[in-house]
């Protein structure tokens, strides 16, 4: 029988790690990219892009002409380009250079830290003065079902996400964390600090969804661990791609803030 350990829930060395990391960017890289090119990041920036995954976001900040350092505990898919330096490092434990970087930037990464507030303290500090920190979360308290083909479906599909929030639970996350950002950048003492939540509506063509699709197979063993069962996972999955669900996303929540100047 699968534990669930406390710790990251994704491993980066699983046959499932590509498609997790290309359904990541497919589904976030539009929002996350529009907010950043609001910075106006270009050529004589130097970027901070802690983990990386598969390193679509640190390519486009190499792409706009930034110096680029990208971390991540197993930094393997992110593929090399030029302005781009990729180190393993683990943010938890591992030092940064003090006021080295306009920008710094993270997704998805502090909610599942258990000591993600005095990481987010590490990440301002590794700002220069009047750089920005962007952090990319989700509150995963919030994405009902809308449509479904059937109350079955509708039931497995939350039966699924009621699983998947024990599961990241266990292992530390804090499933509201979205929510919660802004406050915690604010008392980190930075300025101008701005929360855009995202709420979408899913369905079997959105990206959102083909993630969630690819969870009840990476994050498999975990989620019977936490109360899943496979006919409840499968359900899911037919809910998930049939073409008349329906459901709201959970809240994505971008939120960036200055260090003063």
């Amino acid at each position: 029988m699968t534990t669930i350990q406390e710790g990251y829930a994704f491993d980066n060395h699983s046959v499932h790690a590509t498609e997790q990391h290309r359904c990541l960017a497919a589904a976030y890289d539009p929002t996350t990219l529009a907010r950043l090119e609001r910075t106006g990041v270009g050529p004589g920036w130097r970027c901070l892009e802690v983990g990386a995954g598969g390193g679509s976001v640190a390519h486009w900040l190499a792409d706009r002409g930034a110096s680029v350092v990208a971390t991540d505990v197993k930094p393997e898919h992110v593929p090399p380009a030029e302005g781009l330096t990729v180190l393993r490092h683990d943010v938890v434990h591992d030092p940064l250079p003090e006021a080295g970087f306009d920008l710094v930037h993270a997704r998805l990464v502090l909610l599942h830290l258990p000591e993600r507030e005095q990481v987010l303290r590490k990440l301002v500090r590794a700002l220069k003065p009047g750089g920005v920190l962007q952090l990319d979360e989700f509150d995963l308290a919030y994405g009902p079902v809308l449509l479904a083909a059937d109350p079955g479906h509708a039931a497995a599909y939350e039966d699924f996400l009621a699983a998947k929030e024990r599961m990241f639970d266990a292992t530390g996350a804090d499933c509201r964390w979205g929510r919660r950002v802004a406050a915690s950048m604010v008392a980190a003492g930075l300025l101008e600090v701005d929360p855009v939540p995202v709420v979408q509506q899913w369905n079997a063509d959105s990206p959102g969804l083909h993630l969630l699709v690819h969870h009840t197979h990476h994050l498999r063993e975990k989620l019977l661990a936490a109360g899943a069962t496979d006919t409840g996972l499968q359900t899911a999955r037919t809910a998930m791609t049939h073409p008349a669900f329906r459901a709201t996303s959970c809240v994505f929540y971008t939120v960036q803030g200055r260090r003063p100047a």
